[in-house]
């Protein structure tokens, strides 16, 4: 089951699981739309499709706070907050190595749609993101994460690039071992109510399993 943060008439704000598609592809793997379109459906015994608004998104292999919007109204309004950086995405990672301080990453990101991979190319979009080494422990790196552009792989590629690639990270980390799972949350999320206008924030404790456990 889903865990749901908060839901009203306009918004459904939940807990993504890993390893869940946020929206189905060609692998007719079970994505989360659908599911929670699915509990909409049963919870409030509707007819027919259920609509509910996909806003932002997280890689598969993401898990965190996600917000739907449950009206075309309230998704326009949400995205308008997207497009103007007002939803604030806040992220916790462990990188490989050892991270001190704060700073700012901004490169250029390219995307190669055969491979599904990004990589720093000055011809891609600008990306922007701001870090503070929260604590380090065994040779890695607890750090929180400002996103401030959402580009494909963002994180994961700024962070290779650095020198400090995540744990975990099957596409960008050299030193990945099967069966690692990657270590990127999305641990906080802030933004405008789309009606009342209320400035909302939903945070989530760090997932119980290793590295993230090192920094209990």
């Amino acid at each position: 089951m889903i865990s749901i943060l908060y839901e009203d008439n306009h918004l459904l704000v939940v807990e993504k699981p890993i390893n869940v598609l946020v929206q189905a592809d060609n692998t007719g793997d079970k994505d989360l739309l659908s599911m929670l379109k699915e509990y909409l459906k049963e919870k409030y015994q509707k007819p027919g499709n259920v609509y509910l608004g996909l806003v932002h998104r997280l890689d598969r292999v993401v898990g965190g706070v996600m917000v739907f919007a449950k009206t075309s109204k309230a998704a326009a309004r949400l995205t308008k907050q997207v497009q103007n950086h007002e939803l604030k995405k806040v992220y916790y990672a462990v990188v490989c190595g050892t991270l001190e301080g704060r700073g700012k990453l901004e490169n250029y990101l390219l995307k190669d749609e055969k491979s599904n991979t990004s990589f720093v190319d000055n011809r891609g979009k600008l990306s922007i993101l701001n870090y503070e080494a929260i604590a380090t422990k065994e040779n890695f790196t607890l750090v929180k994460i400002d996103l401030k552009t959402g580009r494909h792989h963002q994180i994961r590629v700024q962070f290779s690039h650095l020198g400090y690639p995540l744990y975990g990270d099957a596409r960008y980390n050299k030193g990945y071992k099967k069966g690692e799972q990657i270590a990127l949350f999305a641990k906080e999320l802030s933004f405008y109510h789309p009606v009342t206008k209320e400035y909302l924030t939903f945070s989530l404790d760090l997932p119980e399993r290793y590295p993230y456990t090192l920094f209990r």
